[in-house]
């Protein structure tokens, strides 16, 4: 049981450490581009658009160990899912009133911990809460 739980929490600190590499790019990506003009879910599709090979590659190698492309179609699947609800998420706060801005940094966590669960189903073929094979 202990053998199966450190590689778990490695992959989890691995994702941590990757996400907050790739959120930050994501979000300062999503700020400028608001900031230079862009209407908000413009920039959100530049950001996520631009963001999705790069951290494919850096969760399919840094994280999960897993090589190749062969998944690469999944993981677009899932960003697209975890765009969706993130776009929606999104107007949803601008039209209480929040800065786009705030609002895109209130959604950040909960996008995170979803993309976390969807991008190891896609890479390791189970939930992060399933035992190893």
């Amino acid at each position: 049981m202990i053998k199966r739980m450190v590689p778990r929490k490695r992959s989890f600190m691995r994702f941590a450490m990757v996400g907050v590499l790739n959120t930050a790019f994501g979000y300062a990506l999503f700020a400028a581009l608001n900031l230079s003009g862009l209407p908000p879910q413009a920039a959100l599709a530049i950001a996520f658009s631009g963001g999705v090979l790069w951290n494919f590659m850096t969760h399919a190698r840094l994280v999960f160990d897993t090589r190749g492309f062969r998944r690469l179609p999944f993981y677009v699947l899932s960003y697209l899912v975890i765009y969706g609800l993130n776009a929606a998420s999104l107007e949803g706060l601008l039209a209480i009133g929040l800065h786009p801005i705030m609002a895109q940094g209130i959604i950040v966590l909960p996008a995170a911990i979803l993309a976390f669960i969807a991008i190891s189903r896609v890479l390791t073929d189970r939930f992060p809460w399933e035992p190893e094979a």
